[in-house]
């Protein structure tokens, strides 16, 4: 198979949760380029309609869909208008997420429950969700945005951190399960990416520890969490799955 035929993904439908900002977008826009149909499924539908206009001009097929991924009942009516409006979904990029800083004595359940939700309990729902029509159809990418918390822990962030932790074996298990109907299931761990959500740490005190500890010296792009996203969503990765792939200027080797 020729290079650039491997990481085509023309004919394909790819959703993308939070994919209105950030890495989703990144990866969104990624998608689009290398010729996929996208949906973005995110809250905020004035970024979603930004969003949607740029993939727009990029030439593909897309559609925005505005979701909170905590509210169950939305999943499977969300995911049917994608198919609805595009067709069978066959890559779906688990996202979307939050994170609340706070230490385990002072952790409210509201807080934990809303954390775990959106970072682990969506993902896997939208995966049983999507892998409807990756079963019927033979094939599937499932691609997971985990995060340097799931090596590693956090007395900051512990909720995320568990919930992050638990996509990585989450995405091992459905790797196992659904390797028989040739759906694969892998895992990114993006490093210090340049988002709304790192834009606190870009500022603060631990800016300088993170730079030093990251041997390329500095915070990635989100359109930098393209690539790899790309070779785990088209038959260049038909062989890989189960896998958790660090794309953090090698900061977890450090």
């Amino acid at each position: 198979m020729a290079a650039p035929k491997m990481f085509d993904l023309a004919g394909n439908v790819a959703v993308v949760t939070g994919g209105n900002g950030g890495i989703g977008r990144g990866i969104a826009l990624g998608f689009a380029e290398a010729g996929a149909a996208v949906a973005i499924l995110a809250r905020n539908e004035q970024k979603n309609r930004s969003v949607l206009a740029e993939l727009e001009r990029l030439g593909a097929r897309a559609v925005a869909i505005r979701l909170d991924v905590t509210e169950r009942a939305e999943l499977e009516p969300a995911m049917a208008e994608v198919e609805r409006a595009l067709g069978p979904i066959s890559i779906l990029v688990n996202n979307a997420g939050i994170s609340i800083q706070k230490s385990a004595a002072r952790h409210d359940p509201d807080s934990w429950d809303r954390v775990i939700e959106t970072n682990l309990n969506s993902c896997f729902f939208l995966a049983q969700i999507a892998a409807r029509s990756m079963i019927a159809y033979k094939r599937g990418k499932i691609i997971n945005i985990a995060s340097e918390y799931s090596h590693f822990g956090s007395g900051a962030v512990i909720s995320y951190s568990a919930a992050k932790g638990g996509l990585v074996q989450l995405t091992k298990s459905l790797a196992i399960d659904w390797a028989r109907y040739n759906i694969q299931v892998n895992a990114i761990v993006p490093g210090w990416i340049k988002t709304d959500m790192t834009g606190p740490v870009q500022s603060g005190p631990f800016y300088d520890e993170i730079i030093t500890r990251t041997p390329a010296g500095r915070f990635g792009e989100p359109e930098e969490m393209a690539g790899t996203a790309i070779f785990l969503a088209s038959h260049a990765s038909d062989f890989v799955t189960g896998a958790v792939i660090n794309a953090d200027g090698g900061f977890a080797i450090r």
